[in-house]
């Protein structure tokens, strides 16, 4: 969304410091910053100190406000929480749905009706990621080898890939040709929409 580099691993190194440590007071693991960072950057606020901001003032309306917070309505909360789900959601994710391969799909949807069915977001979780392993299992039990190739002229990696594109250039018709290459999963599709999304 800001079109500027993560370093995937600190992310999740951090986040996972943290539920470990809010598990000694008695919070619950999770990521709930997902929202708040999309409300951030679309409300101007791009840098860390927009979420450093927000985080204190967390805080204080936990801490020093907790007795005022506990007498909002319920009703009121989910109404704020519908409203955000609405403005964070990726629309685009349906029209993704009808293009994506089936077994993709599958997954996806499978592991929403799980979700949705047993109120448990782990259980979804693994039962996708089960899933998705038994699918890819299946794909590559019907490659054929023909012909001996290094590994690098057989597979890209997806990390690093956005960095092999000056997204920089205008006006100029720009072909991505992978009739020869083969596209194994969901995160490979993901990073050249990307490199799509940001030549258009």
């Amino acid at each position: 969304m800001t079109d500027t580099e993560s370093n995937k691993n600190r992310e999740a190194r951090g986040q996972g410091i943290a539920n470990v440590v809010t598990g000694f007071f008695g919070g619950m693991a999770g990521c709930a910053m997902i929202a708040q960072s999309v409300i951030n950057v679309n409300s101007g606020g791009k840098g860390r100190l927009s979420t450093l901001i927000a985080s204190l003032f967390f805080m204080f309306l936990i801490i020093v406000l907790g007795g005022v917070v506990v007498q909002i309505p319920m009703v009121v909360l989910v109404g704020i929480m519908i409203m955000v789900s609405i403005g964070t959601f990726d629309w685009n994710s349906y029209s993704y749905l009808k293009n994506a391969p089936k077994t993709d799909a599958i997954v996806m949807l499978v592991t929403v009706a799980i979700v949705v069915a047993t109120h448990d977001l782990s259980i979804g979780v693994i039962a996708g990621v089960i899933l998705s392993a038994i699918f890819f299992v299946e794909k590559i039990s019907k490659i054929k080898l023909t012909k001996q190739e290094t590994m690098e002229n057989i597979t890209f990696f997806v990390e690093g890939f956005l960095d092999g594109f000056d997204v920089s250039v205008k006006h100029k018709n720009i072909i991505i040709d992978f009739s020869n290459a083969h596209i194994w999963d969901d995160s490979a599709v993901g990073a050249i929409d990307k490199v799509v999304i940001k030549y258009r």
